[in-house]
């Protein structure tokens, strides 16, 4: 049988203007600087500190983007958590632009997955370490929300 999945937590990530590095090899990067946000679950909910960021490498040939973010993430209890996201970004031309232009567009039209990892101490949280995790995104115009499930 296939492994299920359960829902861990929401993230909405609130993402500052994009420094732009330009093109090469093929690849245009951007770091997507994270100015703060929340997440909120059944077990785990609190924070999301300003200072992490997406190191983003999008492909110019056909608009994929490689997901490489890292947030510090504070549990509502006082607990810091490290999380290192990794993933891709991909779907039609139109609907890409339609994203890189700021507009909300429908999740469904376009596919946002990563799978995030994390860090925290032993302790009531320890938990997070332990287990494999997957992520459904979505990109908003000053955003980012993710959803996050544990591999079962």
């Amino acid at each position: 049988m296939p492994p299920g999945l359960e829902f861990e937590f929401r993230m909405r990530v609130q993402i500052d203007a994009p420094l732009d590095h330009g093109a090469w090899d093929g690849q245009r990067r951007r770091i997507m600087p994270i100015a703060g946000g929340t997440f909120e679950g059944p077990r785990f909910s609190g924070t999301i500190l300003p200072g992490g960021a997406d190191w983003q490498t999008t492909r110019v040939t056909d608009g994929v983007a490689q997901i490489d973010a890292r947030y510090t993430l504070r549990h509502q209890d006082g607990t810091l958590v490290s999380m290192v996201d990794r993933g891709v970004r991909r779907g039609p031309p139109d609907v890409m632009a339609r994203l890189a232009a700021g507009e909300v567009v429908d999740p469904s039209l376009y596919y946002f997955r990563t799978t995030p990892r994390f860090q925290v101490q032993d302790g009531p949280h320890r938990w997070l370490a332990d287990h494999v995790f997957i992520c459904r995104g979505h990109r908003r115009p000053d955003a980012v929300e993710l959803e996050i499930f544990r591999v079962l």
